[in-house]
């Protein structure tokens, strides 16, 4: 069987030789598979790319694939999909965090029968903020996708050709990866792997870039937030009503009560405020609508380096995805 590795890479010139190296010195040993490797730069502002084809042309099982800008790593991820050619295919960083030496672990659990393998760490070594905003995306999965809660959702994981096949359908300029994998299968696992701590550079994860992937799964597959805008704003509208009701009672009966402008004010705020939100989820909801049916790229390939031989596979895959190179 072959192994497709996909690797989405930023800023990381100083750490993609290595996880290179990893993979090839790791799948040697695996005699049983063969492999490819696609390694996509998403528009890195350092010499990444320039690594990448150094290392394309010291390998011919290698594909390097330059976006023409920053699309972010679940595009970088789909990108690199229009280019598989293994039976499986095998998700990690760039950073060396995630072991490429222990990928046998993922690949025998999809040999046991489950469609995808996600990998699940002792004990990780991300920084505070990445943990919490690891648990943030965990219980948005939970609550909107479905994603089991005994599920560890990681971006290590191996998947079986039909599944990405599937996903590679979605053509909308949102993608959102674990969406993509829990409306295609249900037969999921986890498998323990180590966690290193990150010897060179930062993650590429700020608070913006967290907060607009969060935003971005719970709006691309799901309607739940509509509906708890709908509910939120009823239970609203009777806590109003029951307010009214008390206020004119307490007046009927205490006809010197003086009635606070403040709770006037308050309610007004409070209840402008949901309006608000609301409106703003609904405009949320109804931008991503236009972008898409302006047809807004998922992502954009600027170049594309590959030995000459498997040039004309490439090639085939592009006429046969309707994909183009820029």
């Amino acid at each position: 069987m072959k192994v497709s590795f996909v690797v989405p890479c930023y800023c990381s010139e100083a750490t993609i030789k290595n996880v290179v190296a990893e993979i090839q010195k790791k799948m040697c040993v695996l005699s049983e598979y063969t492999y490819e490797i696609i390694l996509v730069n998403d528009f890195s502002p350092d010499e990444t790319f320039e690594v990448i084809k150094e290392l394309c042309d010291t390998d011919d099982r290698m594909i390097g694939i330059d976006l023409a800008k920053n699309f972010g790593q679940h595009a970088a991820l789909m990108a690199g999909f229009q280019y598989i050619s293994g039976d499986i295919v095998v998700c990690l960083d760039d950073d060396g965090q995630t072991p490429a030496d222990e990928v046998e672990k993922l690949l025998y659990q999809l040999e046991d029968g489950y469609d995808v393998v996600y990998a699940s760490y002792e004990n990780k070594q991300h920084s505070p903020f990445r943990n919490f905003g690891s648990w943030i995306n965990s219980k948005m999965a939970e609550s909107m996708l479905g994603k089991p809660d005994h599920l560890y959702i990681s971006s290590y994981f191996a998947a079986k050709r039909f599944v990405i096949e599937e996903m590679k359908n979605y053509k909308n300029p949102y993608p959102y990866v674990i969406g993509l994998v829990l409306r295609t299968s249900q037969h999921i696992c986890n498998v323990t792997v180590s966690h290193r701590k990150r010897e060179v550079g930062h993650s590429g994860y700020s608070f913006r870039k967290l907060f607009a992937l969060w935003i971005n799964g719970f709006t691309s597959f799901s309607v739940k937030p509509l509906r708890i805008a709908t509910i939120s704003g009823i239970f609203v509208a009777i806590a109003g009503f029951i307010y009214a009701v008390w206020t004119i009672v307490k007046k009927i009966t205490n006809p010197y009560v003086v009635i606070g402008w403040s709770s006037t004010v308050s309610i007004i705020l409070i209840i402008g405020g949901m309006i608000l939100c609301v409106l703003g989820m609904i405009g949320e909801y109804v931008g991503r609508i236009y972008i898409s049916i302006n047809n807004s790229p998922q992502f954009v390939i600027r170049d594309l380096v590959c030995n000459k031989q498997k040039s004309v596979k490439v090639h085939h895959l592009e006429e046969e995805n309707g994909i183009r190179v820029r």
